[in-house]
């Protein structure tokens, strides 16, 4: 059999289009911001990880600039050779400071931060357990790993409990979970976790990718939100939400930072980090610990869109978060909703299986701390239109 039958085979994506509702791959034409010029058109951005609204922020960009001017566009190589920038280092240190762990590491992606730190951590005789609903990037570092997998329901710390007095005393064991989950914004039950995790002689690392900058008092994530930073090993977190970058890393103890250092592959044999992404994620750090307010902006605008989600008669899940989904279910209607917000001015992302469980379909819509009271009004308004003619709510 030809290996590329399946690829001629695969039409969805030409019936989706046909039907002029396909979601994805959507060209920007205009700066990430709070509103976005798409199609030729003006719309009201409710689709971006760009909690604090910090892409398009002066003092961000500007450092850019300063960076590309200094060190050029890119390293031309890996971390561990010729790719080492004093940025990076500097990065790392302000890092490990901010997230209060003795050591940090970068690397180009959130995706191979996962990848790298688990796979390099959980050897063969380990295990590695993780929530149902944990990140892709989190069960490909899984599979990348020589342990045995094994996931437990979705932040339910008593089926851990379970699965974890399965593996026994005498293996190495690793529980990961997410601290915000991407889809449906629910927060990690952590006490909770932290406690059984311990109670196993477990190590627990928590991707925080989309709670630092957001959850806590500090913006620390959700470790610091539940009062359990201590009992937390790793912490890892991405630049491409609350940063404004691009990037990832992990945060923790001088010797796992070491080892991970020597044996994550997935930053040992990729380009590292360029100047412009590094010195980026400081100005933002930068600004994360000296505008506090910024975090309150953001939860005011949370609390208003999701009284004002729910008074519309929407289904928003169990979100605690920024991110507020608009549960539908149906594949074809999920679409549909979505081409009609857009075709009104306001942009959002559709989620089907498997990003979602079937029968789960949404549109994922988050906010940002810049987004004005008029623009939120005017979201709603366009939800309670849309909705009502589509017969999504009464």
């Amino acid at each position: 059999m030809d290996l590329f039958k399946k690829c001629r085979d695969y039409k969805v994506p030409q019936q989706v289009k046909a039907l002029g509702y396909y979601p994805y791959f959507k060209a920007i034409q205009s700066a990430q911001d709070t509103e976005v010029t798409i199609e030729g058109q003006r719309a009201i951005m409710i689709g971006s990880n760009n909690y604090l609204g910090l892409t398009n922020d002066p003092r961000v960009k500007e450092a850019a600039v300063r960076a590309v001017e200094r060190y050029g566009t890119g390293c031309t190589g890996s971390r561990f050779l010729n790719g080492t920038l004093e940025i990076h280092e500097e990065l790392e240190y302000r890092l490990a400071r901010f997230q209060r762990r003795q050591a940090a590491l970068v690397f180009s992606t959130g995706f191979q931060t996962n990848l790298g730190a688990i796979s390099a951590l959980v050897r063969k005789g380990d295990w590695v357990i993780i929530d149902r609903d944990d990140h892709a990037s989190i069960v490909d570092g899984c599979r990348l790993s020589f342990g045995k997998n094994v996931k437990f329901k979705h932040n339910d710390p008593d089926d851990l409990d379970r699965v974890l007095a399965s593996a026994g005393r005498r293996a190495g064991k690793l529980v990961v979970v997410d601290g915000v989950f991407s889809m449906l914004g629910d927060v990690c039950e952590l006490a909770a976790i932290a406690r059984v995790s311990r109670q196993h002689g477990a190590r627990l690392m928590v991707d925080d990718a989309h709670a630092i900058g957001v959850l806590g008092a500090h913006g620390r994530g959700t470790a610091e939100h539940s009062g359990v930073e201590d009992q937390v090993d790793i912490v890892m977190g991405t630049f491409s939400k609350s940063f404004a970058s691009l990037g990832g890393f992990i945060a923790s103890d001088t010797d796992v930072i070491e080892y991970v250092k020597h044996h994550g592959r997935s930053m040992i044999f990729s380009a590292a980090m360029p100047p412009a992404a590094v010195a980026t994620v400081l100005a933002a750090l930068d600004i994360i610990e000296q505008e506090p307010e910024r975090r309150e902006w953001l939860w005011a605008n949370v609390r208003k869109m999701k009284e004002g989600l729910a008074r519309l008669g929407f289904d928003t899940g169990t979100s605690q978060t920024p991110i507020i989904p608009i549960i539908i279910g149906d594949d074809l209607k999920t679409f549909r909703l979505w081409r009609a917000l857009l075709e009104n001015g306001v942009y959002t992302n559709a989620a089907i299986s498997p990003a979602v469980p079937p029968g789960m379909s949404l549109l994922r819509t988050s906010y940002m701390a810049t987004h004005t009271s008029e623009q939120l009004d005017r979201v709603l308004e366009v939800f309670e239109k849309v909705g009502r003619s589509m017969g999504v709510i009464p």
